[in-house]
Order: C-alpha cells, then structure tokens, then sequence
C-alpha cells in the first residue's frame, strides 16, 4: 500500500526519496517491490524455448536446448538457457531405454521340452527350473540366476 502511495506521489513530481523519507520506507524496498510487481517479460527465446522443448517430448536438457536453439538462429548461453528453463519450469523426463536380453532369433540348437509342463515330479532331484534376470545397479549390471527343485513338498 505504501508503495502505491509513493508512485502516486512521483507521479505529482514529488521525489522518490523524499516520499520514502516521509513514509520511513527505505528507497531499496520501494524498488524491490516495484520490479517485484511488474509484469514478466516474455522474450523470444523464451517462446523458442518453450517449442523446442516441447517438441522434444520433453527431453531434452540445457545443452541440447542451446543447440537447438543456435541452429534456428538464438545465439544464448547455457546458463541463460538453464535460467530461462527454470522460470518457465521445464525439467526434463528421463526415459529408461528398453534392453532386449534374450535373442530368440538364432541358428543355436534348441534343448526339447522334457518336462513337457509337468512339474509335479514323483520324487526330489528329478527336476529342476531356472531362470536368469538382470538387476540395474549404481555399479552396473548385475546378474542373478535361480536353480530350484520343481517337487513341491
């Protein structure tokens, strides 16, 4: 509200530090709350911005954003990109690539089926399943195999 009377008055030719004087606001908070208030300016390589990400699905980072945006002729650094990215609240989505493990398109002799989907044996040790899996670590991949008796106690 204070401010508001300061701009009315500046607008009479009264002073902007002699109205802060008065009314015991400091001239910093005057225009602190002055360019708080304004409207955000909408730039064009904001707008770019906004497009190029969006046309990425949503993907495509700082550095990328840079080169995308130089080839349409938007000479910005990264870290204005990066600025820009955060006012506008664009981050983007990771997406886990698909790894296909099992190759079942090969020449390789196929071992039968000889349980023949019959996992009820008679007695232990007369079969057992497997599988293998792999687990995504910090470290790498890791491999986990399981060999069980198929009798069902």
């Amino acid at each position: 509200m204070t401010h508001q009377v300061i701009e009315a008055l500046q607008k009479e030719a009264i002073p902007v530090q002699q109205s802060c004087r008065v009314l015991e606001v400091s001239r910093s908070a005057f225009y602190e709350a002055k360019r708080r208030v304004a409207e955000p300016v909408i730039c064009k390589e904001s707008l770019y911005l906004k497009a190029a990400f969006m046309a990425s699905h949503q993907s495509y980072g700082s550095r990328r954003l840079v080169t995308a945006m130089a080839n349409e002729g938007f000479h910005v650094g990264r870290f204005r990109v990066r600025s820009l990215m955060r006012k506008a609240a664009l981050k983007p989505v990771w997406k886990r690539k698909f790894i296909h493990t099992t190759d079942s398109k090969h020449d390789m002799p196929i071992a039968e089926n000889v349980l023949n989907r019959q996992f009820n044996p008679s007695a232990p040790d007369l079969a057992y399943v497997s599988d293998i899996t792999y687990i995504r670590t910090g470290a790498g991949w890791l491999y986990l195999a399981t060999v069980l008796d198929a009798v069902v106690k």
